[in-house]
């Protein structure tokens, strides 16, 4: 089933304040039904054309009118174990595979890209690490290529083996912080401390890279700040402007949206909370891009529908898709999608932003339990005739 719909970005704004960009149209499309909760954009078979990809198929571009079977991850409880689709060249070959992580087989893997053709992608174990939610990628010794951390207690950082070109080797390299830390639900990478070193941030505090990556002992766990039930992501972004690096945080399984302020007291660290909002539940993966053009990052998010099955407060409301505009602490709501999951979208647990189809306007593909929906940003709507 495809279902088609245009729908205009109304802007409902949470700080009474208006920020005078006019919102982009955005135009909704049904892409499959299946019941997956991640998600990427990215070229599967090198013909130059952008593909979707989620869970056990991908969608080639530019139509997405065809489903492709890539592989049968597994499924328990109404949930597949497949909660990441990150694209790497893992192998070196020149095709992009996929990075995941799964909660129910507890362990990191990755699935071959077959060169593109439409064949099934076979899965490699990386390693068995525990309950993998969510998997954190992110470039933590400056070498230009993400690091892959699954968001586990202990907290383990895999690196990709190169050959001597620097391609993909096939492997990885696990290491393992020393330090006691981490933990609970929540997970995010950003330069906390401002000292150019991207850190790592969980729902009780935050590991400080040091300046060799790999020297699991020399790890500083910092515990500032308690975030339960913590958003994967948790964002990094300096929030109100003033040079120090903030917390972006959904209630993943709660009500609440908010962001914790960095600020300086008696030569010590501190968070302020600020509600962002309070009466929508559920968002589970925060990204921040810029949707209107307008120069400044914007946050993306929504409600991750059906999780735990439908016990988490909120379940029953209806799923959204959002952005928040952000300015100077301030944040305004506007809605990409929002309604009954029968007919709307909202974010999963790993969703995408890329510019499909290259019209300069960033595009949104949010997978769920709600089935896969594309959102392609069309810009602002034409303004009206003059009379």
């Amino acid at each position: 089933m495809r279902a088609l719909s245009t729908l205009f970005a109304g802007a409902l704004l949470v700080s009474g304040l208006s920020f005078g960009v006019e919102p982009p149209v955005f135009e909704g499309r049904r892409i499959g039904t299946g019941t997956y909760e991640a998600a990427a954009i990215f070229d599967v078979n090198n013909d130059g054309v952008l593909d979707l990809f989620s869970g056990g198929f991908w969608y080639p571009g530019p139509g997405f009118d065809r489903a492709v079977k890539a592989c049968e991850p597994m499924y328990q409880d109404t949930y597949y174990d497949d909660f990441s689709n990150y694209p790497m060249d893992v192998n070196g070959d020149g095709y992009l595979d996929i990075v995941t992580g799964g909660w129910w087989g507890m362990n990191l893997s990755w699935r071959e890209n077959p060169k593109g053709q439409e064949t099934e992608w076979t899965t490699h174990l990386v390693a068995e690490v525990g309950n993998v939610e969510r998997t954190l990628f992110c470039d933590l010794d400056g070498d230009g290529t993400p690091e892959v951390m699954p968001v586990t207690n202990p907290v383990h950082i895999f690196k990709l083996k190169k050959d001597a070109q620097g391609k993909g080797g096939g492997g990885f390299e696990q290491f393992t912080v020393a330090v006691k830390g981490g933990g609970g639900h929540g997970a995010g990478a950003g330069d906390i401390n401002g000292d150019g070193r991207p850190d790592l941030v969980f729902a009780g505090g935050w590991f400080e890279n040091p300046e060799n990556t790999y020297d699991m002992n020399a790890w500083v766990w910092h515990p500032e700040f308690e975030a339960p039930m913590a958003s994967i992501p948790m964002l990094v972004h300096d929030v109100n402007g003033d040079g120090l690096a903030d917390l972006i945080i959904g209630e993943a399984h709660n009500y609440g949206l908010y962001w914790l302020e960095q600020g300086k007291a008696d030569g010590k660290r501190t968070w302020t909370k600020h509600d962002i909002e309070t009466r929508r539940s559920q968002f589970h993966d925060l990204q921040l891009h810029d949707m209107d053009n307008d120069g400044k990052l914007d946050l993306v998010t929504g409600k991750r529908y059906y999780a735990h099955n439908g016990h988490d407060p909120g379940a029953n409301d209806p799923v959204g898709l959002y952005y928040y505009r952000i300015n100077g602490g301030a944040f305004e709501r506007v809605t990409v999608d929002y309604g009954t999951p029968d007919k709307h979208s909202g974010a999963g647990i790993y969703f995408w932003v890329e510019d499909v189809d290259k019209n300069g306007w960033k595009d949104i593909l949010a997978p769920g339990k709600e089935g896969l929906h594309l959102f392609m940003n069309q810009g602002p709507a034409p303004a009206p005739p003059a009379k």
